[in-house]
């Protein structure tokens, strides 16, 4: 390969798309996941270099670039093979940055997807003997299996260059560009129009806000933080639910999915619970193996109505899951959309804000004798994306944490301890309790009666230049003849992938305040002009990653 080639972002990398630009410059560190690998001996900093090189040559996702312009859609520009830079950072005190110092920078640091690879990489040596290498990857090009793939790749590597024996990897027989091409194809054209048709269904089942009954004011005291986080480690927890996993024939991270609801149908007293899981989407075919971002949220909604048994729940919520799954596939830009369209229709924004994920991390020890719950730091970055509850289960080899982010405005200190606490104690329970059993263990306080449609936030009359610029610019990047300032920007014709390249003209021009946040939902054009405000500054880059002086990179 001599020269770039240009493609479509995929179906999977468009909700990491969306989801990296709701974080502002900063923040954007909350999308890197951090691979760390141990060296094993007679590896030397030559072989690990060797290694990674290998690495970024087979997979053109690790040496793309992803770019607003020049078409109408952001495209990922995949580069020819070359060497990666690769930092080496010394245990030895000789006067350079200490190890710690250099992974949280390369960590921490937004990648710069215009111009940088969405993959950096350390050695950590000692005595100029490699120990371990980092990789600091980026969400947009990798998911959990594909983090899975590099590191069995390097690891099969690095034992061949010790034990002096070439490793062998299987070809790579498809890319992400040939999977982009195939996702713009007529064939799956119709799995994306039958996915989309039950997000249709799906949405219009839903309240518009799960936690209407229970959100405060938006506007809470200064020393309250905008969310809370907080981890349960429970050993008992891995056992009691692999045990009913197996009696229901079902997988451990369902009967979590079921705990979950009935958790939230005792929180929110609703008879509908709904919530975002995810699907790895790589079923059985020729492009079930690319090395990309394929991963993408499902919405699962579980009704409870009739005060079901936890048994009954989990028939339900397995049931609900599968059909969920099997609609999985499809651009999430444009279930944005629908979003959008559907907040119109009510005349109010519908919110999706409760994410569930489940990951196995079979490699990784709580060492825990009983449960314990901590406080974590507040999740400022996540805070930044808008959503309401954040629940991840991950099932270690020893115990299973829980992790729970969730926005002070809709659940306090109290009731997330409360929340994690009973969660455990539902998977624990070996009475087949009903949600109206968890309501009154849990001792949550009954939802009071729903406040209605909550207050508009106040805005700003919009300046007649400012209601003009955001005019042109939704005109412009959307090839529209002309653009309504009454509707939405969904409803004037915007379509939801291209708000990043938006905001960036709208920044060009001179005017800031509008996020994808405010353009995905059904605010009209005319309200959202009156958040804009003018700037006479540039706007600042994100920090460049400039190799420390003892860095070392392959010619």
């Amino acid at each position: 390969m001599s020269a770039a080639k240009n493609a479509n972002l995929c179906w999977g990398q468009r909700y990491m798309w969306l989801k990296y630009h709701r974080l502002p410059p900063g923040e954007r560190h909350d999308t890197h996941i951090v691979l760390r690998l141990a060296i094993p001996h007679d590896v030397t900093v030559a072989n690990c270099r060797a290694a990674i090189n290998y690495l970024t040559r087979r997979h053109e996702s690790l040496r793309t670039t992803y770019h607003l312009d020049p078409g109408p859609e952001p495209q990922q520009r995949i580069h020819p093979p070359a060497a990666l830079p690769v930092i080496l950072a010394t245990t030895e005190r000789d006067g350079t940055p200490a190890p710690a110092e250099i992974v949280e920078r390369i960590c921490t640091t937004d990648f710069r997807f215009d111009s940088e690879w969405p993959i950096r990489a350390c050695v950590i040596t000692t005595g100029g003997v490699p120990k371990q290498i980092v990789l600091v990857l980026n969400h947009l090009a990798v998911d959990a299996w594909t983090v899975r793939e590099i590191k069995r790749e390097l690891t099969v590597q690095c034992a061949g260059f010790s034990s002096r024996r070439p490793a062998t990897l299987e070809p790579v027989r498809n890319q992400p560009s040939d999977l982009a091409r195939h996702e713009s194809s007529a064939e799956a054209a119709a799995v994306a129009a039958r996915s989309l048709a039950y997000w249709d269904e799906e949405i219009t089942r839903i309240p518009a806000d799960p936690f209407a009954a229970r959100r405060a004011p938006s506007m809470t005291p200064d020393c309250e933080p905008v969310a809370r986080s907080a981890t349960l480690t429970s050993p008992a927890l891995l056992d009691a639910v692999r045990r009913i996993a197996a009696a229901d024939q079902v997988w451990p991270s369902l009967v979590h999915v079921t705990a979950y609801t009935a958790m939230m149908a005792a929180y929110t007293g609703l008879g509908t619970v709904a919530h975002l899981s995810f699907s790895g989407n790589r079923e059985p075919g020729p492009y079930a193996g690319v090395m990309t971002c394929m991963f993408a949220p499902m919405l699962v909604t579980v009704d409870c109505h009739d005060d079901p048994r936890f048994s009954e729940l989990l028939h339900r919520a397995a049931e609900r899951f599968e059909l969920a799954r099997t609609h999985s596939c499809a651009p999430y830009d444009e279930v944005v959309e629908r979003m959008s369209r559907e907040g119109s229709r009510r005349g109010e924004p519908v919110r999706l804000g409760s994410e569930v994920n489940f990951i196995k991390q079979r490699s990784s020890e709580a060492r825990a004798r009983r449960t314990t719950f901590t406080w974590k730091p507040v999740p400022s970055a996540w805070a930044y994306e808008e959503a309401d509850t954040y629940f991840r289960i991950d099932e270690w080899r020893d115990a299973v944490v829980v992790g729970f982010h969730a926005r002070s405005s809709i659940m306090g200190a109290a009731d997330m301890e409360r929340f994690l606490r009973g969660y455990e104690a539902v998977l624990l329970a070996d009475d087949d309790p009903r949600i109206s059993d968890v309501t009154r263990r849990t001792g949550f306080s009954a939802p009071p009666t729903p406040r209605g449609m909550p207050a508009r936030d106040d805005l700003t009359m919009a300046a007649p230049e400012a209601g003009q610029a955001l005019a042109e610019v939704v005109r412009q990047v959307n090839g529209l003849a002309d653009v309504d300032l009454s509707d939405s920007y969904t409803l004037a014709g915007g379509r939801a992938l291209r708000i990043p390249r938006v905001l960036a003209l709208l920044s060009a021009h001179g005017w800031t305040g509008a996020s994808v946040h405010h353009l995905t939902g059904p605010e009209p054009l005319r309200a959202l002009a009156g958040r804009l405000i003018p700037v006479t500054t540039e706007p600042l880059e994100a920090a460049v990653i400039e190799p420390p002086r003892h860095a070392l990179t392959q010619p």
